[in-house]
């Protein structure tokens, strides 16, 4: 019984962040390989590992047809994951769920031409730490 409350406050939990979620976009002055590159530079350059390239914008091209659709979202998208052990140790141990933000990343997306850097805003509290990290990689990444 203990676990069926357990997932049910998680399920719920999980359906209210996903209707609060937003993105917090800049706009980027160059291509989107510049993008991606100053993206990827800025993470590497503070000591952070990239554990994951996410090519969101080449999977929806590639099955756009397989699930009926015509729409162009991107002309690409890329999705850059990875954790910052400290900074993540700090957020988990205030409240263990934090997890369910972990690993974090900053996206690159060229929407019919207009490339930009972004990433997911998080709750208020601790994950605002995560939060201020990402948008000081953003920024360093549109000087």
């Amino acid at each position: 019984m203990k676990h069926i409350l357990i997932a049910g406050a998680f399920a719920l939990t999980a359906g209210q962040a996903g209707a609060a979620d937003q993105a917090v976009t800049y706009p980027f002055d160059g291509s989107f390989e510049d993008a991606t590159f100053a993206v990827e530079s800025a993470i590497v350059g503070r000591g952070l590992v990239i554990d994951y390239v996410s090519h969101t914008g080449e999977m929806l091209s590639r099955t756009a047809a397989d699930v009926g659709s015509e729409v162009e979202l991107f002309k690409e998208a890329d999705i850059f994951l990875f954790c910052s052990a400290q900074l993540s140790r700090r957020v988990m141990e205030a409240d263990p769920m934090n997890i369910a933000h972990c690993p974090y990343g900053i996206f690159v997306a060229d929407q019919a031409g207009a490339v930009m850097i972004g990433y997911r805003q998080y709750p208020e509290g601790e994950m605002q730490q995560v939060q201020a990290l990402l948008d000081e990689i953003v920024q360093e990444a549109m000087e």
